[in-house]
């Protein structure tokens, strides 16, 4: 089966730049999006970002500008730099691959802490 596991976040403060990893197995890649999601306590599941296997790219109005989603297909991975970071910002990030930015396929799994805090 497909698997994802998330890594780069952490602790820091608001201003601060955090880079997230998604490495992924199997044919991941095949989907038309991989994306990313985060979900801060008691607020459901949002998008962030999305890319497509054209390179399209899509953003929430919250991080446009500050954040950037990329892959690298040799490695089969995908990123989101995230600049300018705001204690809004502080959630569990998850990644997820679909047709659609807003159909997630696959199962979720335990995300990467991000916390942005003075």
């Amino acid at each position: 089966q497909v698997q994802l596991v998330e890594s780069g976040g952490g602790l820091v403060q608001p201003g601060g730049s955090l880079r997230l990893s998604c490495a992924a197995s199997g044919s991941i890649y095949r989907d038309d999006y991989m994306v990313w999601y985060r979900q801060a306590p008691g607020k459901q599941r949002e998008l962030v970002a999305g890319i497509s296997r054209v390179s399209s790219t899509v953003y929430a109005d919250s991080v446009k500008g500050r954040f950037t989603i990329s892959r690298d297909n040799a490695k089969n991975t995908v990123y989101l730099q995230m600049n300018s970071l705001k204690p809004e910002d502080t959630a569990v990030y998850s990644c997820n691959a679909g047709p659609a930015v807003a159909i997630p396929v696959y199962s979720w799994g335990q995300g990467t802490q991000v916390t942005v805090s003075s």
